[in-house]
């Protein structure tokens, strides 16, 4: 069995009854980094032997657990904080132990995204984007996603990308739009700012410290997208040769559409 375990985000207490037996139990933890790790295992007096798997790990190194799984050996998959997979290494592990007949469970428990957004009042629908990409474009075509959202977008950030961040939001979504800033989630200097994008990027100084979950308000005066405006859309990223289904895609991204509308368009 290949158990995906949750972790706590800071506070060690922030543990379950099951996870801690789980850790007991299995024949080795994968953990992202064995010295953060540890110290969890060091608190509760949990000799299990602790092996590294991070977004580096290679095919050969998940081979050589997949291994140890189908021989009928348990492993608990950790990452430094929280739960795995989420914006955290792991998936590719996941999806080949599925492909290799392993039995597989997930161990609820800490999760920053969830823990902020109870924090922040928006109940519901949300959209969770993580950490933005690290290419201009690719951080550009986000930041227009989440402007043109209808839901809540939570988002991971740096300490030393906040104050960017927060301005370049600031400049996409409009100063006006709700934010709520969670600092430090369930540590002692844990602290929550609810605010405008406009006024957090100017209350946010660098240098900051910490880790911080940004939960960005809906956009409440989203304008309603004509399919004449899709059409001419579509129409301009095919001629600059893209595939209908690519140019479908691409629009309902820059629109803030569903992707089943865009297609239709293109029959």
């Amino acid at each position: 069995m290949l158990y995906i375990v949750a972790t706590p985000i800071g506070n060690l207490e922030d543990i379950t009854l099951r996870a801690l037996r789980i850790f007991g139990e299995v024949e080795m933890i994968a953990a992202e980094d064995t010295r953060r790790t540890i110290k969890l295992l060091n608190h509760y007096d949990i000799k299990t032997k602790l092996v590294s798997f991070h977004e580096h790990s290679d095919a050969g190194k998940r081979a050589w657990l997949i291994d140890i799984l189908k021989e009928g050996r348990d492993i608990a998959l950790v990452s430094d904080a929280g739960t795995p997979l989420i914006s955290d290494p792991g998936a590719v592990l996941v999806k080949e132990a599925v492909q290799a007949g392993v039995e597989i469970t997930s161990l609820p428990g800490a999760c920053a995204a969830i823990t902020a957004l109870t924090l922040s009042g928006h109940g519901g629908a949300f959209t969770f984007v993580g950490f933005f990409g690290k290419k201009s474009s690719e951080r550009k075509a986000q930041m227009a996603c989440v402007a043109k959202s209808d839901v809540p977008c939570v988002i991971y950030e740096s300490p030393h990308a906040l104050k960017k961040t927060l301005k370049t939001l600031a400049e996409t979504c409009g100063g006006e739009r709700g934010v709520v800033v969670a600092k430090e989630l369930t540590k002692m200097h844990e602290r929550v700012y609810w605010g405008t994008l406009g006024e957090a990027s100017t209350f946010f100084e660098d240098p900051v410290k910490g880790e911080f979950v940004l939960i960005v308000a809906a956009n409440e005066h989203k304008e309603e997208v004509s399919d004449e405006q899709i059409k001419a859309m579509i129409d301009g990223h095919i001629a600059q040769g893209m595939t209908k289904k690519d140019a479908a895609g691409a629009a309902s991204r820059e629109l803030g559409i569903r992707p089943n509308r865009a297609y239709r368009l293109t029959l």
